[in-house]
Parts: structure tokens; C-alpha cells; sequence
């Protein structure tokens, strides 16, 4: 039974997909293929490079926000991702392969030129993670292959789509839920407010791709920035996840189509 995992971004939020991640192993589920978009590729990808969960989680904790981005104002964006790099390069390594990965990896990004979703799942792996995270106008976009990229979720903030013909059984975990009841009060809170709508749009178009749909609907009480509150949102994947466990194992024992 190939398992696919098709990972949402959601910044802070995405924390929640270690949580899941963690649910799945101490379940012995093992995922056959990942596909994930910004925060979601980060967390695929470092787990398919042999990290556990808990491992990331702490080295999220360990790592300032305000220490990976420095103002860069550029003509294309406000910040850089060079720091960035460099905690990929140092902990993955600067060389690193699709290929070298335990798991295989789709990361998505936004081609910004062509206005299409980019897929990247062989050769260079750090540029196509870096791009798939790259907000347009606060970061500058990654140039790679001839490409110019931004983050992944501006098209396709569920990228369950390239697993549809290499998964037998394909769980989407979506970070992303709506708060019906939110406040809007500031500029800041309504650029936060309007990115999580416009990219909630895109998701609702994917939901019935998948087989499992994974929402822990607490998670709409986090700000895209609460990192520091790591640990809350780490549980809430994990126990919600661990909630589903009869549900997950009968949709893993029914036959499936190829």
C-alpha cells in the first residue's frame, strides 16, 4: 500500500505536520511519498532527510525568527533568505540531492512569470525549498533553472495533485483552517486575514483528491507567526492525528485502485 502525504503551508501553523508526522510513526504508518509547499516542503523535506519530528521541533525552538531575515530592500522584495540557506546548507548539506532523501519529495513553487505551479523532485534541493517559502514582496524571489519562484502556496496550498497516479491511499494535512469569528483590527492582522482567504480558495478546489483530509480545526486560534508557541501547535497535529487512528487504519486496509 503506497502511501502519498501531500503537506499544506500555514508558516507557525505548519509546525502542526511534525505533529502528524510524529502520530504516523508511533502508528507504523509509513509514508511512501511526500508532497508539500512551504512550511509543509520544510517539514517533508527534513523528515525524509532522517530527522524525527521531535528533532525539528526542538531545532525550531532553538532558532530566532528575527535572526533568519534581515531587511533587504531590493526591487522585488523586502527580505532575503540568504540565512536561511545557510541553516539548510548546515543542516542538510549544501549538496544535497532530491536523491539523497529516505523518502521521495515533490516541493512546489510558484513560477512567477508564467503564473504556474513548478514541481521539483530531482536534482538541487535546497534552491526549490527556499523558493517554495518565498512570500512574494517580503521575500525576493528565488531565481533556478531559468525560473523566477515564490512560495508555493499562492497557487496550490495543498499540493496533493502529484501524488494522484504514484499513491494508492493520499492524506492531506491541512494547517489552514478559517476562523469564522476572527477580529480584524489592524493592517497587519488584515494582510494575514487576506492571504489566509485567498489561499484557502485554492485549497477548497484540491479537497476531494485526497482520501483523508487532516484539519485540526484548533489551529485557527494561531497566528501564521506564533513560533513560540511551537509546542502547542506540535500536540494539536499529534492529538488530533492520534483521534483518527481507527479511521486511518480502515482506510489503509480497504483495497484501493491503482
Amino acid at each position: 500500500m503506497r502511501v502519498g502525504l501531500a503537506l499544506s503551508g500555514g508558516g507557525a501553523r505548519g509546525i502542526a505536520h511534525l505533529g502528524v508526522l510524529k502520530a504516523f510513526d508511533e502508528l507504523g504508518i509509513k509514508i511512501s511519498m511526500i508532497s508539500g509547499v512551504s512550511s509543509g516542503a520544510i517539514a517533508g523535506v527534513l523528515y525524509a532527510a532522517g530527522y524525527t519530528p521531535d528533532q525539528v521541533l526542538k531545532l525550531i525552538k532553538e532558532l530566532s525568527i528575527f535572526k533568519i531575515v534581515r531587511p533587504a530592500f531590493g526591487k522585488a522584495g523586502l527580505m532575503h533568505l540568504e540565512e536561511v540557506e545557510k541553516l539548510y546548507n548546515k543542516h542538510l548539506g549544501p549538496d544535497i540531492r532530491f536523491e539523497d532523501l529516505k523518502i521521495p519529495v515533490i516541493v512546489s513553487a510558484t513560477e512567477m512569470n508564467e503564473g504556474v505551479t513548478a514541481y521539483f523532485s530531482s536534482g538541487e534541493l535546497i534552491k526549490p525549498l527556499l523558493a517554495s517559502s518565498a512570500v512574494p514582496i517580503l521575500y525576493h524571489p528565488i531565481q533556478f533553472q531559468g525560473k523566477l519562484l515564490n512560495d508555493g502556496g499562492l497557487l496550490n496550498n495543498l499540493p496533493i495533485d502529484p501524488l494522484h497516479t504514484n499513491c494508492d491511499v493520499k492524506i492531506a494535512v491541512h494547517v489552514n483552517p478559517i476562523n469564522h469569528h476572527a477580529k480584524v483590527t489592524s493592517i497587519r492582522s488584515m494582510v494575514e486575514r487576506t492571504l489566509l482567504l485567498a489561499i484557502n480558495n485554492n485549497v477548497k478546489l484540491r479537497m476531494h483528491l485526497c482520501d483523508l483530509l487532516i484539519e485540526p480545526q484548533e489551529l485557527k486560534y494561531y497566528r501564521l507567526t506564533n513560533f513560540r508557541k511551537a509546542d502547542e501547535i506540535f500536540e494539536i497535529g499529534y492529538a488530533h492525528t492520534m483521534k483518527l487512528e481507527k479511521h486511518i487504519r480502515h482506510l489503509l486496509n480497504k483495497p484501493h485502485r491503482t
